[in-house]
């Protein structure tokens, strides 16, 4: 897993190709896993999704926010979503990255920023709201935030990533918050990360576990491993657990097959669905996180129109990565 995994993170965090990506938009194909460039087409998606009993937590696509402006823009864009939302009745929340809405800028710029998203999220049915964590130093800085906020809304909510060597105690920490649950999609070194897809799948199983029997409020379980579901499911109903405060979580586009099949069992289901034209940083670190999603990349992706395109030369350098990535896994 080490080198294709540090590949796919590197290239996640290069902002030229990020720029050249985000010129050429969607039409690499990316739609195959990013719900739409706008909130009518996103809503459209959500309601697909609805229809087959499942819901969706949205992300606002966006990286590398440096300026006060461009922060503002984009908190007014989650603002307009979580009205959509509402507006529209679809079942839907929303998920956040505070690096998007001015952390690195000012961290009370910043805090200010979710406690106005917070707000008008209340007001709109007192949806949920999600922080996700990033890199360590971010998440840290997530947490302190969040911890200035719980006391005041009931809405909102965080990530634990499995390969932080705290997330056992970040979990006791946060029992009464709802969590999800996820691997981990950043590099990290060996004093605050476990390295191996074991150690991850191993302790990832623990705090599931350890959520499962002690959490206060919902659970999402996020991930596309089919045999941690099935130890999930299987934990579950050994011990009768309740399954209004569990949910299974899975990325828009990603084993479709199998989301639908576990709402039918009749657990909760919730999507990731992602949009916006600034899709390559997020795209990079899912292949971080799964390198078998490149098969998407190959069979999806690089269609015959798309290498047509790409041989004319537009959005040469985001396709250049993606097919060095490919070349890279093998």
């Amino acid at each position: 897993m080490g080198l294709t995994r540090d590949f796919f993170i590197k290239l996640s965090e290069n902002q030229a190709l990020n720029a050249a990506a985000k010129r050429y938009g969607l039409a690499l194909g990316a739609n195959k896993v990013v719900a739409g460039v706008d909130i009518p087409s996103t809503i459209k998606a959500i309601r697909v999704l609805n229809a087959k009993g499942i819901t969706a937590t949205v992300d606002n696509l966006g990286e590398f926010v440096f300026s006060k402006e461009e922060a503002t823009k984009a908190k007014n864009e989650i603002l307009a979503m979580i009205e959509a939302i509402h507006e529209s009745g679809v079942k839907a929340h929303m998920s956040i990255k505070l690096t998007q809405i001015g952390l690195d800028v000012d961290e009370e710029f910043c805090y200010e920023n979710v406690r106005e998203i917070l707000l008008k999220a209340h007001a709109c049915g007192n949806m949920h709201i999600n922080m996700d964590t990033e890199d360590y130093k971010h998440t840290m800085q997530t947490f302190a935030i969040l911890d200035r906020l719980k006391g005041e809304f009931k809405n909102v909510g965080t990530v634990i990533q499995a390969y932080l060597y705290r997330a056992t105690e970040d979990i006791d920490q946060y029992q009464d918050v709802r969590l999800r649950l996820v691997k981990g999609a950043y590099k990290e070194p060996a004093e605050i990360a476990y390295q191996s897809k074991e150690d991850i799948d191993e302790n990832y199983i623990k705090l599931i576990e350890q959520r499962l029997l002690n959490a206060k409020a919902m659970t999402s379980i996020a991930t596309h491993d089919h045999d941690i579901i099935d130890h999930a499911k299987r934990f579950i109903a050994q011990h009768n657990l309740n399954k209004e405060l569990i949910e299974f979580q899975m990325l828009y586009g990603f084993r479709t097959e199998l989301q639908e099949q576990i709402a039918n069992e009749g657990y909760q289901f919730c999507v990731y669905v992602p949009f916006g034209q600034d899709w390559y940083g997020y795209f990079m670190r899912r292949l971080a996180e799964r390198p078998q999603n490149l098969q998407l990349v190959t069979k999806s992706i690089f269609t015959p129109a798309v290498n047509k395109r790409i041989a004319a030369g537009a959005g040469i350098a985001a396709a250049i990565t993606l097919i060095a990535a490919a070349k890279n896994s093998k």
